[in-house]
């Protein structure tokens, strides 16, 4: 009988025990899986509009040389040269950028998930995750990929996860 009340009690005991998610992490992982699913539907909408886009680019590449746009604006946008090459490259390569894309949806989700459950090692998926489309940008597209307000914003975006995530690498105790 003694025994079954040691038992029982170190069983509560371990789960009083167990460190809880914090509400700092609780919230990354949240906006990070609502992240994965825009990466998601950014992958595929990257694949299926590579066509529409490299058969419009003669147009696209028009209308954005007559464009009345302030000075501010041009900075942003890349050299018209780069643009059509950038759409080419684009398409010639949609396979393989969906295909690291997809990949890098799964390690992100994995990674949180893992840090949803206070592991350590899914911090270093997460990472891998957010990084992979930016390289994949630079290895099948060329560093002309590299310019533009929405690469950009990507990194800070990707840049600021990672180093809020890395803020809570205290909070992963497994």
């Amino acid at each position: 009988m003694q025994n079954e009340n040691v038992t029982g009690d170190s069983i509560q005991m371990t789960d009083f025990d167990h460190p809880k998610l914090n509400s700092t992490l609780n919230v990354l992982t949240i906006l990070s899986f609502i992240g994965c699913a825009l990466q998601l539907i950014g992958a595929g909408w990257g694949f299926y509009s590579a066509k529409t886009n490299y058969d419009q680019k003669d147009k696209m590449v028009e209308q954005i040389s007559s464009a009345d746009v302030p000075k501010a604006a041009k900075a942003f946008m890349p050299d018209m040269a780069h643009f059509e090459e950038l759409i080419t490259k684009s398409y010639e390569n949609r396979l393989p950028i969906l295909i690291l894309g997809l990949v890098a949806v799964g390690l992100c989700f994995y990674g949180v998930t893992q840090m949803r459950k206070l592991k350590k090692q899914g911090f270093l998926f997460y990472v891998i995750g957010e990084l992979l489309p930016f390289l994949s940008m630079v290895l099948f597209i060329g560093t002309f990929s590299l310019a533009g307000f929405a690469f950009y914003f990507g990194v800070c975006i990707a840049l600021l996860f990672i180093i809020l995530y890395a803020m809570q690498r205290k909070n992963l105790v497994y």
